[in-house]
This record gives C-alpha cells, structure tokens and sequence, in this order.
C-alpha cells in the first residue's frame, strides 16, 4: 500500500513538474537614444500589429502571440526583421545611433534573427559598394556568386527552424537578381542617363492645384524631382526635409516637383495628405502614366532626380532632401 501512494505520488510530482509549451513568444531587450516610446510589431500580410511601450531607460518586455513568421520592428525611425515562433524567448539589444550595426539578438529562438541582422548588414554593405556595380560583368559576376555562396553556407551551417530555411534561399535567390538588376539599370543609366543626356519626359500630369503640368513647363530653371507615394514610410519621412528645402531656396532658380505615383484607389488620399502636412512646391499626380518612371528605370521610391535649366540630366538618381549631400551639390550648381 505505502509503495502504491509512493508511485501515485511521484506521478503527481512529474506532472506538476511538466511544463505545457509557451502559446506566446517573451520579446525584450533595451534601446540606446530611443527614438520613441513605444516598438511597433507588424505583419501586414497576415494582418498582425502589436505595440509595445519603452520606458525611459530604453527598456521593453512584452508576450506576443503570433503565427510563425517574419514581423517587421519599427523603432519610431528604422526598421529591423524578427523571425518569431510561439515558444520563443527573445531579447533584442541595439543603439540608434548606429542601428544596423548594434542590433543583436540573444535567447531561445534568437538564432533566426540574428541571422536576418547579420544578412542585413552585409547587404547593406555591399549595396553601397561604390565600386560593384561599375564593375566589368566578370567581376561583377564572381564577388556576387560569392557573397551568395557564403549566405548560403552560413544557412546550412545552423539548426534554423525548416521553414525559415525553405523561405531564405528563396530570398537568396531573389537577392541575387535584385543585384544583376541593380548592375544592368546601372548600365543602362550610365549610358542613357549620364549627367548632360536630355532628360526622358512627362507631359500633362494632373496638378494639385489645378490644370496639368509638363516637364517642359520649368524650362530655364533647375528641377528637383520626387517620385513618391503616401503609403511609402521612407517617402513620408522625406517630406518635412523637403518642406525645408523649398523653403531655403524659394527664390532660387530652382524648382521642387513631387509626383505621386499613387493608384487611383489611393487618389483621394493623395490630395488629402498634400493639403494635411502643408506640402509645398508643385504637387503632380501621374494619373498612371509610367513611361517617365519605366525610363528612368525607376526601382524604388523615393527616387530624387535633379535637371538643369536646359532639361538635361544633372543627376538620374540625386540625394534625398534628408542627406548632406544634397546641399553640396546644389552650392556645387551655386543655386
């Protein structure tokens, strides 16, 4: 009898002991210079969206439960990938101040994304090699073949989660050719685009405030050019630099030229946004017209294009009004 209530004892003591898996994923870690108090956690394709308070240390913590999945973290200012299963318990470390470069992943589950931070990085990298993509297609070809062997390598290497390693070499393979794309736009701008080669065109774009608008319209003036969209973040962020812009060169011989490339879904919402934030400078609305974009093998956006009085290129692909750079080459014109 003692022997029974012994073993139905321990039983008891076993189950207690067994710990049920975590149905939530344990994100925290600490901010260096926050740039907000809060983290926002996303994924719009499978409608998630969590926020997160910081305090004023920097310090956050918080469970989230979520479906296996890349999340986007959106700091107030930059974003970083997080590859986050239920189960997980992950602290995220990083300084503002050099974001891309701080950013570090530790606990249960962090191996994933510490993998996206590091490949990040290294993209980063090599996109802004100055050098890659004036390079002969030999050697263009072989620094690429190599940087994608190595990822590669350093996905086989680590005992990731299956799907995660199913889902990155797709990714490899698409960032593969986002750089042959990147070398042949390159090529082409350098031989359709060079500084001095007349400017591809656009005729009759809707204008805010009322009428249309042509590029031929600002003949005799500099034209700083902005593609950009309202659901585009990195394109929001450059309006209030933009707004300073016009302001300091409003009576320069220059003007500032935003055209959305909004659909017509979003139409609406374009003329609201224009009149919301005070955007100023001549507002254009391309109505669907991509010939000027699909010419001036527009990838991306924002794109900034800068022409010179004559119409004629200046720079195909220009800084943005938040770089330094701008300036530079605006005094460089003496505007």
């Amino acid at each position: 009898m003692t022997k029974s209530i012994y073993l139905s004892l321990m039983v008891l003591v076993f189950l207690a002991c067994k710990t049920e898996p975590k149905d939530y994923v344990t994100f925290s870690g600490k901010i260096n210079n926050p740039n907000s108090k809060s983290l926002t956690i996303s994924n719009p394709k499978i409608g998630y969206k969590k926020t997160i308070s910081v305090n004023e240390k920097g310090v956050f913590k918080d469970t989230l439960k979520v479906k296996t999945d890349y999340y986007s973290v959106f700091d107030g200012n930059e974003y970083t990938t997080v590859y986050l299963k239920n189960g997980d318990d992950i602290k995220m470390t990083l300084d503002t101040k050099e974001f891309d470069e701080t950013i570090k992943f530790e606990g249960k589950g962090a191996e994933e994304s510490s993998f996206l931070a590091k490949l990040a990085l290294q993209q980063e990298e090599l996109f802004f090699d100055k050098n890659l993509f004036s390079l002969d297609k030999e050697k263009f070809d072989l620094k690429i073949n190599n940087f994608i062997s190595k990822i590669s390598e350093s996905l086989e290497s680590k005992d990731f989660d299956s799907n995660f390693v199913t889902s990155q070499k797709q990714n490899i393979e698409g960032l593969k050719q986002m750089f042959v794309k990147k070398f042949e736009e390159n090529k082409y701008m350098s031989e359709n685009l060079r500084m001095g080669s007349p400017s591809p065109k656009f005729v009759d774009y809707e204008n805010y405030n009322g009428g249309t608008t042509s590029l031929d319209d600002f003949k005799g003036k500099y034209v700083y050019i902005d593609l950009w969209a309202t659901w585009c973040p990195p394109c929001r962020f450059e309006i209030p630099y933009m707004k300073k812009l016009e302001e300091k060169y409003h009576n320069k011989n220059i003007e500032f030229v935003s055209i959305s490339i909004d659909s017509p879904r979003s139409y609406e919402k374009w003329k609201q946004m224009v009149k919301d934030k005070g955007m100023t400078g001549v507002q254009l609305h391309f109505k669907g017209d991509k010939e000027f974009m699909q010419e001036y093998k527009v990838r991306g956006i924002p794109r900034f294009i800068l022409l010179d009085p004559k119409g004629n290129i200046v720079d195909a692909n220009a800084p943005r009004p938040s770089d330094s750079e701008l300036i530079k080459l605006f005094n460089s014109l003496k505007l």
